[in-house]
Parts: C-alpha cells; sequence; structure tokens
C-alpha cells in the first residue's frame, strides 16, 4: 500500500513539472542520456563482436547478456548523473520516473534472456523473446505509471460470447499471456531434459530424438491445458473448434500428419541414421537430417534435397550403408581382340590397388563381361569403406592408371568400328570396274 501511495504521489509531481517549462531541461537530459546510452551499448558490441571468434560457451553468455542489458543500465547510470545535476536547480520527477522504468527494463530484459538459454537455440526464440519481453515490460510500465487498472477496465468493456461462457478481451490477453509463460516454463524444461539425455551414455541417437520431440510436445499440451483454466477460459467451450480441427486435419492436413507419423517410424525402427548413404526415386545422398516432416539428403554435389517422410516409408529405399559400409563400384572397360586378355585383366587389377580408398578385402577382381561389336569388354570390381565421398574420384583415378599402363604395354582401347563386305560376284565387279574406267 506504501508503495502505491509511493508511485501516486510521483505521478502526481511528475504532471505538476509537466506543467513548468522547466520540463524541458528533463526531458533534453532524458534523451541525451537515452542517445549517449545507444552510442555506448553500439561500440561496445562492436568491440565484443571481434573477439566472438574464439569464445567459450560462458563467453558467449556474458556477450549476449550484455547485449540485452548494456542499453538500458547505461541510460540508467547517466539519468541518476543528470538527476543529481539538475536536482540542485529544479525538481527532476520526470526523471525519478525513468528510474524504474529503465530498471524494470533491464530486469525483464536479462531474466527472460536467461529463461531463453535454458531452452535452447532455435531461430524463433529471439523473436518469442523480444516480444514476451516487451509485454511484460509494456504491464509493468503500466503499472507503475498508475494506468494499469484503466486499461484492464477497457479492456474488460469489449466482451462476446463462444458458446455459454462470455469472454472479454482482456480474458483474452490474459490467456496469451499466461500461455506464453507456461509455454517458456515447458520449453526450459524440455530443454533441461535434452541436455540429460544428450549425456546419457549407451542410448541410440534415434532414440534420444525421439524422446526429446515426444516429451517437448507433450510438455507444450500440458502447459496450454494448465494456461488456459488459470485465467477462466473454460477448455470445454473449445470442444467444438477442436472438432472442427479435428475434421480438417482428417482431410486437408492428412499428407502432413502421415509425414509427421512416418517420420517418428524411421526413428523408432532404425532404418535410417544420420550419415547413411540412401537412394530413394531419382534421389541419392547422404542423410545429414532427420526432421518429423521429412529428410535431408546431401548429394556429392553439395545439393540438398528434402524427401517427405511418407515416400521414405511408403517407396523402396536402397541403404548403401544399412548394415554394411562396404560397396563395390563396378568400372567397364574395353581392349581390342588382338589384346591378351589374361594381362589387361591383369593391369586392371594393379591399377586397382593403387588408389588408397580401395580395401584389400574383398579385393578387386577383373571380369570379362561380352564380346562386341568393337571389343572385348572387360569389368573391374573393386570395393570402397566409405561411399558417402562419392565414388567418381576412385573412377577417375583407376581409369587414368589404367589408361597408362595399357598405353606402355601397346595394349589398344579401339575405336568404334564396322565392317562392310561386298557380296556381288567378281565378275559382275570387274564389268563395273571397267565400264566406269570408260567413262572416264
Amino acid at each position: 500500500m506504501n508503495e502505491e501511495i509511493r508511485f501516486a504521489a510521483m505521478l502526481m509531481d511528475t504532471w505538476s513539472d509537466l506543467q513548468s517549462p522547466s520540463v524541458l531541461w528533463q526531458l533534453g537530459a532524458l534523451v541525451g542520456c537515452l542517445l549517449l546510452a545507444w552510442l555506448i551499448e553500439r561500440a561496445m558490441l562492436e568491440r565484443v563482436a571481434r573477439r566472438s571468434d574464439a569464445e567459450t560457451a560462458a563467453q558467449r553468455f556474458g556477450r549476449s547478456g550484455l547485449r540485452r542489458v548494456l542499453f538500458p543500465l547505461s541510460a540508467l547510470i547517466f539519468v541518476f548523473a543528470a538527476r543529481a545535476v539538475l536536482g540542485k536547480y529544479q525538481s527532476v520527477h520526470l526523471l525519478n520516473l525513468a528510474v524504474p522504468l529503465l530498471t524494470s527494463f533491464a530486469a525483464i530484459r536479462f531474466v527472460v534472456f536467461t529463461v531463453r538459454q535454458g531452452i535452447g537455440r532455435s531461430s524463433w526464440l529471439g523473436s518469442f523473446e523480444r516480444v514476451f519481453a516487451s509485454l511484460a515490460w509494456a504491464v509493468v510500465a503500466l503499472h507503475i505509471l498508475g494506468w494499469l487498472p484503466e486499461v484492464i477496465d477497457a479492456l474488460e468493456s469489449v466482451s462476446f460470447k463462444i458458446g455459454s461462457q462470455k469472454l472479454s478481451l482482456w480474458t483474452l490477453l490474459q490467456g496469451v499471456g499466461m500461455v506464453m509463460f507456461t509455454l517458456l516454463i515447458a520449453l526450459w524444461a524440455a530443454g533441461a531434459l535434452e541436455r540429460r539425455l544428450s549425456g546419457a551414455a549407451g542410448l541410440d541417437d534415434s532414440m534420444r530424438l525421439v524422446l526429446m520431440r515426444v516429451a517437448k510436445a507433450l510438455l507444450i499440451v500440458v502447459a496450454v491445458l494448465i494456461a488456459l483454466p488459470m485465467v477462466g477460459i473454460d477448455l470445454t467451450t473449445l470442444s467444438v473448434f477442436g472438432g472442427a480441427l479435428g475434421v480438417g486435419l482428417g482431410f486437408g492436413l492428412q499428407k502432413i500428419a502421415a509425414n509427421y507419423v512416418s517420420g517418428f517410424i524411421i526413428l523408432l525402427d532404425h532404418s535410417l541414421r544420420i550419415g547413411n548413404l540412401i537412394s530413394v526415386g531419382a534421389e541419392r545422398g547422404v542423410v545429414t537430417q532427420i526432421n518429423t516432416r521429412y529428410t535431408v539428403l546431401r548429394a556429392a554435389s553439395g545439393i540438398e534435397s528434402l524427401v517427405p517422410n511418407e515416400t521414405l516409408i511408403g517407396s523402396v529405399v536402397q541403404n548403401e550403408t544399412y548394415s554394411d559400409t562396404r560397396i563395390v563400384v563396378p568400372i567397364n572397360i574395353q581392349v581390342s581382340y588382338a589384346t591378351d586378355l589374361e594381362r589387361a585383366m591383369q593391369i586392371l587389377v594393379e591399377a586397382a590397388k593403387t588408389h588408397e580408398r580401395v580395401i584389400a578385402e574383398p579385393e578387386p577382381k577383373a571380369f570379362v563381361v561380352a564380346f562386341g561389336e568393337s571389343g572385348v569388354d572387360l569389368r573391374l570390381a573393386v570395393w570402397i569403406a566409405d561411399p558417402q565421398e562419392g565414388t567418381l574420384g576412385v573412377i577417375s583415378h583407376i581409369n587414368l592408371e589404367v589408361w597408362k599402363r595399357f598405353r606402355a604395354e601397346g595394349i589398344e582401347i579401339p575405336y568404334p568400328q564396322r565392317e562392310v563386305r561386298v557380296v556381288r560376284g567378281e565378275a559382275a565387279l570387274a564389268q563395273a570396274v571397267a565400264a566406269a574406267a570408260a567413262e572416264d
């Protein structure tokens, strides 16, 4: 009660100052304090950013926390100094009012930032942090200024009915604020659980990912179910909307739901893991991410493909590193019919052993595949243990080595050729030649 009386007196004194021309000195001092604080914030952050390359987690936390509170704390220090100077010559009630506003602003931003650090890193959390901190500070500022009861009355005057329950704009805003608050707590608990699971020994990565996602989803649902009744919103009034949402999910969002279910199945049955080299349809690449809706494949060219999880469940997937990372790489080479085939096959095997990625077991082997139109088709089969690194480099190195050794030993790699035979008789051919000579 004494605190409210003190704030009321401060507001009355500030209002009396606003009626006096001397308030311009306070306004100028306040604007100058805010400008100096902004310049200090920019200079300090630029200086810290130059040292952020090799910083530890604690240093990164300190730098990020400093960025949140540097502006309000710097402004607060300058306001204290300006109040001490101007207080000798005139009243400084406006600057007195700025002190609790800046203090609450710094405290709220730092507290929300600390809670966010416990949740983890995400692209949307930055915007969520700013919105929640701004809303919390707005409520505190209205309370300090004494305008909060009037604002609440104005919001409660705007009301409407949903079913049998009457809701006001203030109730809805309370629900939004409470949901945001409980979501922060739920996400913080999910972040703590994620850190515990990350440090758990003997737990499979896929199972860890499933547990983290299921736990986060359950915590969010529980947070919403707790927050809405706390502000007087009856959850039974939302049953109609829940039924409509269920129908919409059943018809319009069935593909998305199928992808989410398929994502959990993939994570649970361990059919795909991060780092597997797979082929599905026309796509081939290394699995870099398994999300709840899609899986990311990175091809050897660097192009990333987003494959819906439903496609991975309902199609034939070639997993080249499912149980064994060793795969065979076939290399086809053609030699002329005059070639010593046994020597050519020996050269192929020797050339394959010169590459460091070709493993010794199974050993490289050469085969006679077919007798072609231009030469004999040979095939070299080599085994590698790291298919995710690509096969083009291995094939290129072996082909180059084979070409050098074939040239050194005179083994011919034939050009495409055709043999044409004349089937007419010799007498007819002689007559045709004589006729052509006579014409000439």
